[in-house]
């Protein structure tokens, strides 16, 4: 009698026993705590290492030089400092300008950036080759290239201050930097500053209503919701005398004086930071309108919605779904390369700690680990954000 090579489909389908599923646990723990073990030790072989050679060469470890005086000066600063101030005044100063300046391009190339996407969608020839062609040369040219164009050929070309470029007599461009209006704060401001977070909260409470009524009285919620916003600090304003007065720029004599004064590093920087990421935004929002299935929009049109609100109500969240991932790490693309403005002297993180701190100190193993720590911390506080804004678009909740 004839036996088959196979065992039975009951035996080779039978579920695993206890003892083998303990033996396969045991296994896999064995083997983490192997490669945590190896992980470990060579970080201490290293570290060993670096404290023997750190007291060979007599280089005093810690982070005591925070307290020194720094001893140079920092052109651009928003928080009070002088040459006199501490090394960690000097990091406040950096971190701040870091801040700034990846703060106001993100807020200058995301819609840029939805413009050109959109109008590379554009049923109008014309209108979508020029922003295809804008999309493939800035994409294509390096970042740092394109910095220094903005700064030394663009900027660098520019008059001196009795010939800058104005516009309407509030701005001026000139080879000193640009020279904008400034708010003049009087001691009531900050009553009307709460007035204003009470609109803004009262807004809020409005629109979440809007939300729920549906489209039937959305017009009249939002309208209420931006009486709410504008109203109360408008009233506080006037009955505090009007405490925000505006302070322009003046010419006198070879140079501006009153407003504020933009140094040329950090417009070239905005500039180049702008127009560069936007570039790549565009795509993104190109990618995420296409995804779109054809069927739902068409479907949308054959309940009699309008061109405007099938976009607002069915392409754009939908779309959304799509961007806001790769949009998140475009935004921490955008701050990490704000550490290229050390290429033209721009006061930001690595050009005022990493660099000139670390010239001075000769405590390259504090003052770099502090600067990885802290471009770390603020990209997690970028991507948890957008994280927290992805998820209230999901079309399905997890």
């Amino acid at each position: 009698m004839e036996t088959s090579p196979h065992p039975p489909i009951a035996s080779r389908w039978a579920p695993p026993s206890p003892a083998s599923g303990r033996g396969a646990t045991a296994k896999s723990l064995a083997a983490q705590a192997l490669i945590l073990a190896s992980i470990l030790i060579t970080f201490a072989y290293l570290g060993r290492n670096m404290l023997l050679n750190m007291a060979r060469l007599n280089v005093h470890a810690g982070f005591a030089f925070f307290a020194r005086p720094a001893g140079f000066e920092i052109s651009q600063h928003l928080i009070p400092y002088a040459g006199g101030s501490s090394y960690l005044a000097a990091f406040l100063v950096a971190l701040i300008n870091t801040l700034v300046l990846a703060l106001i391009a993100i807020l200058l190339t995301t819609p840029l950036g939805f413009a050109i996407g959109l109008a590379r969608l554009s049923r109008n020839r014309l209108l979508a080759a020029v922003a295809g062609a804008y999309i493939d040369i800035v994409r294509n040219v390096p970042f740092l290239l394109q910095l220094f164009f903005w700064y030394f050929a663009v900027l660098g070309a520019l008059p001196l201050p009795r010939q800058s470029l104005g516009l309407f007599g509030l701005f001026f461009l000139n080879k000193r930097g640009l020279q904008v209006p400034a708010a003049g704060i009087g001691p009531g401001f900050w009553p009307v500053l709460l007035l204003l977070a009470v609109g803004l909260a009262l807004a809020l409470l409005v629109a979440r209503h809007a939300r729920r009524a549906g489209t039937r009285h959305a017009a009249s919620y939002w309208l209420l919701a931006l009486l709410c916003l504008l109203l109360p600090p408008l009233v506080g304003w006037l009955g505090a005398g009007a405490p925000l007065a505006l302070d322009r720029p003046v010419l006198e004599g070879f140079n501006f004086s009153g407003g504020l004064v933009l140094i040329p590093e950090f417009v070239a920087m905005v500039v180049a930071l702008t127009l560069y990421n936007a570039a790549f935004i565009g795509e993104l929002v190109r990618g995420g309108v296409l995804s779109v299935p054809r069927g739902v929009v068409e479907a949308g049109r054959a309940l009699g919605l309008g061109s405007n609100r099938v976009n607002r109500e069915i392409v754009v969240p939908l779309a959304l779904r799509v961007i806001l991932p790769p949009l998140g790490g475009q935004y921490i693309q955008l701050l990490k390369s704000t550490s290229l403005g050390a290429a033209i002297a721009y006061p930001e993180l690595m050009q005022v700690f990493a660099g000139t701190t670390l010239n001075q100190t000769g405590q390259p193993i504090e003052i770099m680990a502090v600067t990885m720590a802290t471009y770390l911390l603020i990209c997690l506080a970028i991507a948890g954000s957008v994280n927290l804004v992805n998820r209230r678009v999901q079309l399905v909740e997890r």
